[in-house]
């Protein structure tokens, strides 16, 4: 037996463990303690990722197809966080081409949406001109068109990005502004409506290859990417709403844009601040700040690309191979890229309104007196300086929102029963006032030496129209019962001291405090108005009157003293004095980001006021409830045998199926979690990571955009979930996905045939609701078999 040699020094390849030789297939060692299913689903550590996850790693290999049927972009990246997991996998750069045919091969994963483009054009125009008659609200969207064109100032609750396309797609369409837009009126020949929708329903025919290329972006296999395409091809809803002169298609455009942009940037993180990772990172702040530009909607995306940002920089945060001078630098980019390229690109749609908009129209009153004074057709800035006893004035209260002092020969219904005192949003004879001397003092005298107004002085306020006071007593305000009301009181000649206001002179915009200047001046001066009797202070905030008092705001006497409350805040805006010279025009400058913030207050508030009428019933409203099961539709126009009848509804199988995937989602993800706290093993890291990204996108996204409807008071339709529904799309393609094309139980052929039947189901079901998209001719119950459900007001008229 030969003699045993021991060596204590190692050898410079030498280990100090011992080492094992195992097989080169991982797969065949032998895992007693798991059983088939779970061997199957056991997966080794990609190379690259020995270290574990970081922002900066190595380029990982390029996985290929699995052969069944999974495509290679759902193969998934080990990383930390749930957010970042998921995707899809890069690919390598292919070598240029050397032939056509080879071109073709390297481009083929584009031929499929190419295909759903040129059918959604089919879809989007066919027949688009067919009711020549103005449908829906092509009331209003047309006429703000209509504003742009004669670039006369309107106001709308709504941004003005979206309204100022329509009005250039008249522009490009060689209309001039010059129809009203009555719902229901024929379109005369010289406007081209034909056109105008055309142009605003390539918003709509560009949503489905968006909807193509994020399914490929959030790593979802192709048969996935095939179903979301022609759900949202194949939509009624969509359709429907994509093919008239409205907001609602570029609204859905920018939203689907937006998942889009975030996809690509998402896919972009291996290689932090490259020219791709600006690129898509910039291209999702500008696409934020488009669709927020359109619709305040907007703001519901924005809230999911920031839920991703949180933690996405919370990962990275954690990560402690990251230097500090990295985590500063990826802060910086998305505060540059996410919010001050949002909030810029918002502001620069604002901007150009009001570049466009530079003449007097119908919605200056919304805006404050300066930035009307510099409206061209204006006639404030020709208005004498100095306001005097005598005087014929409105007043315009610079509350946000605020609108001019009112009053009408209608009576309170309960109170005291006197003369309505209101604020009113557009120019009125009855929105005019004569200060006059109070009763004691003697009376005014056109031609005694004249008296200028100053803080301090007590007064009256005549209505010009009916030569009533204003008064105020201790009975409690319609809608703020714990204020006091203001009413019209009297005439010219009887009255008593509850007509008796002090001015009170807050501040001038130009010449800064009170205290450095005497006369009150038309347009910059702020003033508060007190009742000499109780000691209240004349308001006007957002309290909106019964349908009695014409749904405007409710004028009150508050009898707290706020002196920051800028509803009590008033101006003189129109002033005619004939024994005053006119003012001089340099000295009425509106700066833009106080009109920016006044016209952005102005439009929440209405649209808060938009809140359902207890005094009649709105047959086109529906509930938030009501929608993800389409439990009713909406009627887009006139219900007569003679008309073209277009109902919005959707889809059906679309519509509930994408409902019922979300709860299949958190279904899902409770029993996966359930599972993995019992130590299953039902996905790999790369897979359960996947499943979490897309489905966190989704019904975030969903979630987001359907839970404020639930809770905001304002009259809601059933187009508010179009938006909603592309998330639940998402969802729906992600289970079929998850469960169906990428199970590795099932055979190709059973995921060919259940790929066929779900297309074919959802074309048919198109092409049996078509009609209402493409227009229903004649007695609607010659269209027999719409009526899926009791609750759709199809065939009653």
């Amino acid at each position: 037996m030969p003699p045993v040699v021991l060596t204590f020094a190692p050898d410079a390849d030498s280990s100090d463990f011992e080492e094992v030789t195992y097989p080169g297939n991982t797969s065949d060692l032998p895992l007693y303690h798991m059983d088939s299913e779970a061997r199957h689903r056991r997966v080794g550590r990609e190379p690259g990722y020995e270290n574990g996850p970081s922002d900066v790693y190595e380029k990982p290999p390029f996985a290929p197809d699995d052969g069944e049927g999974k495509d290679v972009y759902s193969k998934l990246r080990p990383t930390r966080g749930n957010f970042l997991g998921g995707g899809r996998v890069r690919q390598p750069p292919p070598p240029p081409p050397t032939s056509i045919g080879e071109f073709i091969q390297q481009n083929w994963e584009h031929i499929p949406p190419i295909i759903y483009t040129l059918l959604s054009c089919y879809t989007r125009f066919h027949k688009i001109g067919w009711a020549d008659v103005v449908v829906w609200d092509e009331a209003h969207f047309g006429k703000f068109g209509s504003h742009y064109l004669k670039r006369e100032f309107y106001f709308d609750v709504h941004p003005p990005l979206g309204k100022m396309l329509v009005g250039l797609v008249g522009l490009l369409a060689g209309y001039d502004g010059s129809f009203e837009f009555k719902s229901g009126e024929k379109y005369p020949d010289e406007v081209p409506y034909v056109a105008m929708r055309v142009m605003l329903a390539t918003f709509g025919v560009a949503m489905v290859p968006l909807g193509w290329y994020t399914s490929v972006e959030l790593g979802m296999s192709q048969w996935a990417c095939h179903l979301t395409a022609l759900m949202v091809l194949f939509d009624v809803g969509w359709l429907c709403i994509s093919r008239f002169i409205l907001l609602d298609s570029m609204l859905l455009f920018f939203t689907c844009l937006v998942v889009f942009c975030l996809a690509k940037f998402h896919n972009q993180q291996w290689q932090s601040f490259s020219f791709e990772w600006w690129f898509w990172l910039s291209m999702t702040g500008l696409s934020i700040g488009w669709v927020t530009s359109v619709k305040m909607v907007g703001l519901f995306v924005t809230s999911l690309v920031g839920l991703y940002t949180v933690e996405d920089l919370w990962e990275k945060f954690g990560d402690l191979r990251m230097s500090t001078r990295d985590q500063v630098k990826h802060w910086g980019a998305r505060i540059l890229c996410l919010i001050i390229i949002p909030i810029l690109t918002f502001m620069t749609a604002f901007k150009l309104h009001f570049m466009v908009l530079n003449h007097s129209g119908p919605g200056d009153a919304q805006m404050s007196s300066l930035f009307q004074a510099n409206l061209v057709g204006n006639d404030f800035k020709q208005s004498p300086l100095e306001i005097a006893v005598g005087s014929r004035v409105t007043l315009k209260n610079m509350g946000w929102g605020g609108g001019l002092l009112h009053s009408h020969v209608q009576t309170f219904p309960d109170g005291s029963g006197q003369q309505q005192v209101t604020c009113y949003h557009y120019k009125d004879d009855n929105n005019q006032w004569t200060i006059l001397p109070p009763w004691d003092k003697p009376e005014y005298d056109p031609n005694a030496e004249m008296q200028f107004l100053k803080s301090g002085d007590v007064i009256r306020l005549n209505h010009v129209p009916t030569t009533r006071n204003l008064h105020s007593h201790n009975i409690p305000a319609p809608v703020t019962k714990l204020n006091h009301e203001v009413a019209c009181y009297g005439n010219a000649t009887i009255g008593d001291y509850q007509d008796y206001w002090v001015v009170e002179v807050v501040d001038d915009i130009h010449r800064g405090s009170k205290d450095h200047f005497e006369r009150i001046h038309s347009l910059t001066t702020r003033l508060r108005f007190k009742h000499k009797s109780l000691g209240c202070y004349l308001r006007a905030a957002n309290a909106v009157l019964p349908q009695w008092g014409f749904k405007q705001i409710e004028v009150s006497c508050i009898p707290e003293n706020d002196p920051s409350d800028m509803h009590t805040y008033w101006n003189v805006e129109s002033h005619w004095n004939d024994r005053l010279p006119a003012g001089n025009a340099k000295l009425y400058k509106s700066p833009f980001l106080r009109d920016f913030w006044h016209l952005n207050v102005a439009m929440m508030t209405s649209n808060n006021a938009l809140v359902p009428d207890p005094d009649k019933e709105d047959i086109l409203a529906s509930n938030p409830l009501d929608w993800p099961f389409l439990y009713l539709g909406l009627r887009m126009c006139g219900w007569g045998d003679h008309q073209i009848k277009y109902y919005l509804l959707g889809t059906p199988i679309i519509r509930w199926g994408s409902s019922l995937s979300l709860y299949a989602a958190l279904l899902a993800f409770g029993v996966y979690i359930f599972r993995m706290q019992r130590k299953y093993v039902d996905m790999e890291p790369r897979e359960w990571e996947h499943f979490l990204y897309v489905g966190k996108i989704a019904f975030m996204g969903w979630f987001l955009h359907y839970f404020p409807f639930l809770v905001m008071g304002r009259v809601t339709y059933v187009h508010h979930y179009l938006p909603t529904l592309y998330f639940a799309v998402i969802m729906f393609s992600h289970m079929l996905d998850h469960f169906v094309f990428s199970s590795k139980r099932l055979t190709t052929k059973t995921k060919w045939i259940s790929f066929g039947v779900l297309s074919s189901a959802i074309f048919l079901n198109f092409w049996w609701f078509r009609g209402m998209a493409f227009g229903m001719e004649g007695p609607i119950g010659n269209h027999t078999g719409l009526a899926w459900r009791k609750t759709w007001n199809i065939y009653n008229h």
